[in-house]
């Protein structure tokens, strides 16, 4: 055979390198190892870029997105916003798996119908007030607050993470074809009213919304002429003098709903204490057992740690807009009232017989109150003390 020539190309001189027994050159084989090992860092770097950016991996067999209606109590201002703002989050954390599609109050149904509305399918889930629903549950009385019962957030997280109220709860529910997910913080209720209310007395012959049950009770037996309403009702009934006076959650929400437009007054608790019927006026998230059934393990998990999140998230946007909204109520002309110490312990008195009375009316009632008194009565919180019980029993 003729000698090889090497043509160099592009002007560049060649260089003279043995090959490999193999038949692969050197640079080859380095180069080839390189990009290998460039591959292998930008692997590194996607997977964890997708760790950090995707809270949720999504279960590739769901090929289509399944949608849950789900309609809040709230119907306008900042409680209405952040149920919005978390709803319309989810789907992206789920990688399209699960969207919440939120209504506002009364925009699928009534807003003393959303239990009927989720238990029959026309929704999936309801975040709404749990005191709602005594009419229907009894010891559903005893999972949000009641007069003079648990008075801050804290003592309630004691009641359902440290002594079974959660799973007590999700019982409950159960029975009745629902799943109780988790409790919801928002803040405590205030009184509007068109005269001022500065002592137990002034209760007397007051035309009061409340939300009913236990609450109705204890101000009935105050003297006050009690009536039941959906709070998007309330504004109207206060406007058109239907009632001198509502409860309904705090400043911010109610700043927004217009309540001083139509009432001059707000009553509150005594310092410290900023509502003595519904300090923690709790709500929660409630989905269809069926619905919830479907989802799978992770699924469960995600959606109970996102009810976790909301509520956070929810409590701190109403406790920072409360801070916003007493200004405005004082530069509106609102007089804000206080009852005083003397007026808990009258109230208390009215309130205790109550809580048996409430308690008695099934087992399961029974049973979670018998828990939060317990805890009402250990030196951690010191509520109740025997004088206050004697008389009373529980018919467990």
């Amino acid at each position: 055979m003729g000698e090889q020539k090497v043509v160099p190309t592009d002007n560049v001189a060649p260089t003279e390198k043995a090959v490999p027994a193999d038949g692969i050159p050197d640079g080859v084989v380095e180069g080839r190892r390189r990009f290998l090992a460039q591959l292998a860092v930008v692997g590194a770097g996607a997977a964890t870029a997708s760790t950090i950016g995707a809270p949720f991996v999504s279960n590739p067999a769901h090929a289509a997105t399944t949608v849950w209606k789900i309609q809040t109590s709230w119907p306008a201002g900042v409680g209405l916003a952040t149920f919005k703002e978390w709803c319309n989050g989810i789907k992206e954390k789920t990688g399209g798996e699960l969207e919440f599609k939120p209504f506002a109050a009364k925009e699928v149904v009534g807003d003393f119908e959303l239990y009927d509305g989720v238990k029959n399918g026309v929704l999936e889930a309801m975040n709404s007030f749990t005191l709602y629903w005594a009419g229907k549950i009894p010891a559903a009385a005893f999972l949000s607050s009641y007069t003079l019962g648990l008075r801050y957030p804290h003592e309630w997280d004691v009641f359902f993470y440290s002594h079974g109220g959660l799973q007590a709860a999700r019982d409950i529910f159960a029975r009745q074809g629902l799943y109780y997910v988790n409790r919801i913080h928002h803040d405590a209720n205030i009184i509007h009213s068109k005269k001022p209310i500065r002592s137990i007395d002034d209760f007397r012959d007051l035309k009061l919304r409340v939300p009913g049950g236990m609450i109705a009770e204890t101000f009935a037996a105050a003297g006050a002429r009690t009536t039941l309403l959906p709070g998007g009702e309330v504004f109207a009934a206060l406007e058109k003098g239907t009632i001198d006076a509502a409860d309904y959650t705090g400043p911010a929400v109610n700043w927004d709903l217009g309540f001083q437009q139509v009432t001059k007054y707000i009553s509150m608790g005594p310092e410290g204490l900023m509502s003595i019927y519904q300090p923690v006026d709790l709500m929660d998230f409630v989905v269809n057992m069926n619905v919830w059934n479907a989802l799978s393990a992770p699924m469960k998990t995600f959606v109970d740690n996102e009810v976790q999140t909301y509520s956070n998230t929810h409590f701190g946007a109403i406790q920072k807009a409360n801070l916003e909204a007493w200004g405005r109520f004082e530069k509106a002309g609102v007089e804000v009232n206080r009852l005083a110490a003397e007026d808990v312990e009258r109230f208390t008195d009215i309130a205790v017989p109550i809580w048996f009375k409430w308690a008695n009316k099934d087992k399961d009632a029974a049973r979670v109150f018998k828990i939060q008194l317990d805890i009402m009565m250990s030196p951690s919180f010191g509520y109740v003390n025997e004088s206050h019980i004697k008389g009373q029993s529980l018919q467990l």
